[in-house]
C-alpha cells in the first residue's frame, strides 16, 4: 500500500525496504472457523534491525496479524486461507509455534499471559526451555534480562499472578528474551499501564532493538508512543493495511494526526468532530 498522494507531497520519501527483509507477509487473508474473514490482503515488511509498528483501533485485526505470522491462529480456530508469509528467507505459514521459536521469532501475547502460579524467575527461565542451558548458562541468561529490568531481580522469588500490570508486562518480554530471538512480535504491550511505565518499557524494547539487533513488529492502539519508537508504520483498518510510511511521517500526518490521535492544526479535536471524521476519512 502507498501513502495518501497528500502526505506524498509534505513527507519525507518512503525508505526503500532491504532486499530480502526478516519478515515478509504477501496478500494474507485469514479466517476464524471457516466462516469469519478478518484480514484481507494484508501485506507488509520488517527490515532486518527494525522497529516497525501495526497501528488501528480495537478489532481493526493487529492481533490476528500478529497470531498468523506467529501461527498460533491455528490455537484459536483460525488458519492464513490465503497468501504466504516468509521468515528469514523461509515460508512459515504452514510451521507450529515452536519451529517458529527455534528459528528466531518469539511472539510476546497481548493481556501479557504469564505463568502466574510461578516465580518471576521461574517464567523467565520457561523462555529458555527449548535452548537446553546449563545452569552457567542460565544464569548468564538471567543475568542479561535483569540488566535490561532490574525491577525484575528485585521481584525473582515473587509469584507472577501477583505482581504488577508492568512487572508482568516485563517478565513476559523477558520470557521472551530468554530464547534469544531475532524478531519479537509484541501485542498491546501499553495495555492497562501507566503511562510513565509504558515510557519505561518502550525504551527498553529500543535497547533490545539497538543494542542486539532483534527486529520488532509492535501491535498497538498507543499510536503517538508507537510512531515516536518504531522506523516505520502500518496502518490498518477493517483487516486492510489502509495507509503505510516512515514513522515521522505518519506522526506529521494530518489524516493520522486528526484520526488517531484526535489532534488538529487547532488543537484537540472534540469527541464529536472525532466521530464524524470517521466518515469523511480520505485515505479509503
Amino acid at each position: 500500500m502507498t501513502m495518501t498522494d497528500e502526505m506524498s507531497a509534505g513527507a519525507a520519501p518512503r525508505p526503500a525496504l532491504s532486499a530480502q527483509p526478516i519478515l515478509s507477509v504477501r496478500n494474507i487473508e485469514s479466517i476464524y472457523d471457516n466462516v469469519i474473514l478478518v484480514l484481507r490482503g494484508v501485506s507488509l515488511e520488517v527490515p532486518e534491525g527494525s522497529i516497525v509498528a501495526l497501528l488501528g483501533g480495537n478489532g481493526a485485526g493487529k492481533s490476528t496479524t500478529l497470531k498468523s505470522i506467529s501461527t498460533m491462529i491455528g490455537a484459536e480456530r483460525g488458519r492464513v486461507s490465503k497468501g504466504s508469509i516468509h521468515f528469514r528467507g523461509e515460508r512459515t505459514d504452514q510451521l507450529t509455534p515452536g519451529d517458529l521459536v527455534g528459528m528466531g521469532m518469539v511472539q510476546v501475547m497481548e493481556g501479557r499471559m504469564c505463568f502466574g502460579h510461578l516465580t518471576v524467575e521461574e517464567n523467565l527461565i520457561a523462555g529458555a526451555y527449548t535452548r537446553k542451558l546449563t545452569k552457567a548458562q542460565m544464569r548468564e541468561e538471567l543475568d542479561r534480562v535483569y540488566a535490561y529490568f532490574p525491577r525484575l531481580r528485585e521481584r525473582r522469588t515473587s509469584q507472577a499472578g501477583y505482581t504488577s500490570g508492568g512487572e508482568q508486562q516485563m517478565t513476559a518480554i523477558g520470557r521472551a528474551m530468554m530464547a534469544r530471538p531475532r524478531m519479537l512480535l509484541l501485542d498491546e504491550p501499553s495495555m492497562g499501564l501507566a503511562p510513565q511505565i509504558v515510557a519505561e518499557i518502550f525504551e527498553i524494547v529500543r535497547d533490545l532493538n539497538e543494542k542486539e539487533g532483534v527486529s520488532i513488529l509492535l501491535a498497538e492502539q498507543n499510536t503517538s508512543v508507537a510512531l515516536k519508537y518504531a522506523n516505520y508504520g502500518y496502518i490498518l483498518e477493517s483487516g486492510r493495511i489502509m495507509m503505510d510510511g516512515p514513522a515521522k511521517a505518519l506522526a506529521e500526518n494530518k489524516d493520522v494526526r486528526e484520526f488517531y490521535l484526535g489532534m488538529s492544526s487547532e488543537g484537540r479535536e472534540s469527541f464529536r468532530n472525532r466521530k464524524s471524521y470517521r466518515r469523511k476519512k480520505r485515505w479509503i
